[in-house]
């Protein structure tokens, strides 16, 4: 038998690919296009962004500015609702354990 494919992301703060269910999708708020929102049900409309759920990639990409270019943002974006949500996760999940909410 063959392997069920995986799908593979790249991380907007590391740069790496990682399998898409390691990785925490952003998105930009439809009622404030300035804010970013984390999407863990990846059911959310609109152009979508990868990130390695750790508030140490979060302040990476934030100093590379990297969620406003993946999401095609000029202005300044709000970030704190996905830091708060990586900071949820961070401490109650187990390391290693993926952070998708589709299963």
């Amino acid at each position: 038998m063959s392997k069920k494919h995986e799908p593979v992301r790249m991380c907007i703060a590391t740069r790496r690919l990682q399998p898409a269910t390691k990785l925490l999708r952003v998105v930009v708020d439809p009622a404030d296009p300035t804010r970013i929102i984390p999407d863990p049900k990846r059911i959310m409309p609109g152009r979508g962004a990868w990130i390695t759920p750790t508030l140490v990639a979060c302040e990476q990409a934030e100093s590379r500015r990297a969620f406003g270019r993946a999401l095609r943002v000029s202005a300044k974006v709000d970030t704190s609702h996905v830091r708060k949500y990586i900071a949820v996760v961070e401490t109650t999940m187990p390391a290693g354990k993926a952070v998708s909410e589709k299963d």
